[in-house]
């Protein structure tokens, strides 16, 4: 990049979609402000798109090239830095690389790609002392990576826990607040731009496990393959599911969190209950919160809007305007190792939690105390049992808050329950925050 302090920054930006069109209505909005600033003009140059002739919704400044060829971006001497706003892996991977052996810093949205494929790419910016910066990969426009990497980088960081899909969570609080069955508050999410038409990434918890892993990364310094990662989305949450777990004082979001124990990571993306005296309880819509505790700094909430044109728009200039500072030096991943150490990862069955359990049962002597005798065998301590209203078709719900316990042991009283004749299949099991 240019060394002169007052030599405008050229840009080249890939994929001129939503975020795309966010980021460029904010530089031409707010031009004099980044000028005051920077010191200099960040300046739009080429914009990659799929298709050249197709209509956009937002304008682009004169003299702004619109190109359908990758190369137009990695190999123009003119441009400083490539910002990847297209998604998907494979392409957006082709295009970094050659971004980066180009010699151009760059600037991504692309969670997926980071989290699947991103010790690849940082240790390639780190071998060319290029910026690789992801502001935007993670809860839109809250600053949880600058936070991370350089507010809190002289603190061990002791847990991390987020709501870190916006769609997920405008679907639960519709469940809670207005009752509505999963399908419905899905269709709602659509019709409001929320959910994709194929939301699997969101309600299947992938899209927070992207994120997830980049937190991880950037607070403990190691890798954790998505292979790794134990994720379990939202589909299973019912509205009888948020009534009881109301009437236990506590609310249903899926969460994204990561804390050391024995040295170890316990990490994870699950619909968890979450107490309604937490922060995190009152996030509802489409909005997104991480909740950080350093060993130094005590815990910190992050909050804000995760996804959106101005909000995501917002994240990306961020990463432009800090890889555009006279004299900066690249800091991707928050340490100097790299590449990064792989992740200790503590077993599943080893991590320890209180659980939810709700069964449903045959109306019928006996059957509460056999499944407390299951407990007492694998060790598993109830803190509250209740039988919830009436019989239906002989059934009724039996809903256990157990204190903490390891995760093999409820699967020992959930397989011990699958043998059960008087226990209808579908037993639910979710884990308290």
């Amino acid at each position: 990049m240019n060394a002169v302090s007052d030599a405008p920054v050229r840009i080249g930006l890939a994929g001129f979609g939503t975020v795309g069109s966010g980021l460029v209505t904010i530089l031409e909005r707010n031009a004099d402000w980044i000028r005051r600033r920077l010191g200099r003009d960040l300046v739009l140059k080429k914009v990659l798109v799929r298709d050249v002739s197709k209509p956009r919704a937002v304008a682009l400044p004169e003299g702004v090239a619109l190109t359908a060829d990758p190369d137009a971006l990695v190999t123009d001497p003119e441009i400083d830095i490539v910002v990847e706003l297209m998604g998907g892996i494979d392409a957006a991977f082709a295009l970094i690389h050659k971004a980066l052996h180009a010699g151009k810093h760059v600037v991504t949205a692309n969670k997926a790609l980071l989290a699947e494929r991103g010790p690849e790419l940082f240790a390639l910016a780190a071998q060319k002392g290029l910026g690789l910066y992801y502001e935007a990969s993670c809860a839109g426009a809250i600053p949880i990576v600058e936070t991370l990497k350089e507010s809190l980088a002289g603190n061990r960081i002791k847990s991390i826990i987020g709501i870190l899909n916006g769609t997920a969570n405008y679907i639960l609080s519709s469940m809670s607040d207005k009752g509505l069955p999963f399908a419905d508050a899905l269709r709602k999410a659509q019709e409001l731009g929320y959910a994709e038409a194929d939301p699997t990434l969101d309600i299947e918890g992938l899209d927070a496990a992207h994120k997830l892993i980049l937190l991880i990364r950037l607070a403990y310094g190691q890798n954790l393959p998505l292979s790794r990662l134990f994720v379990e989305g939202i589909t299973r949450v019912t509205p009888e599911d948020i009534r009881f777990a109301d009437e236990f004082g506590y609310v249903i979001k899926l969460i994204g969190q990561v804390h050391e124990a024995g040295g170890k990571l316990v990490a994870g993306v699950c619909p968890m209950l979450v107490h309604k005296d937490f922060l995190l309880a009152s996030v509802k819509g489409p909005y997104n919160a991480v909740r950080v505790e350093g060993d130094a700094a005590g815990s910190i909430l992050l909050h804000g809007r995760g996804a959106g044109d101005l909000p995501t728009g917002s994240a990306v200039l961020a990463d432009i305007m800090a890889l555009s500072r006279v004299g900066v030096t690249p800091n991707n991943t928050g340490f100097v190792t790299e590449p990064l150490p792989d992740a200790d990862v503590l077993d599943l069955d080893d991590a320890v939690c209180p659980h939810y359990i709700h069964f449903t049962v045959k109306d019928q002597a006996g059957v509460m105390a056999a499944i407390s005798k299951s407990m007492g065998v694998h060790g598993v301590s109830i803190r509250q049992a209740v039988q919830k209203g009436e019989p239906e078709d002989g059934y009724v719900p039996i809903v256990f808050l157990t204190h903490e316990a390891p995760e093999r042991a409820i699967r020992g009283v959930l397989d011990d329950a699958a043998d059960m004749a008087f226990i209808k299949p579908g037993t639910v099991h979710f884990r308290v925050l």
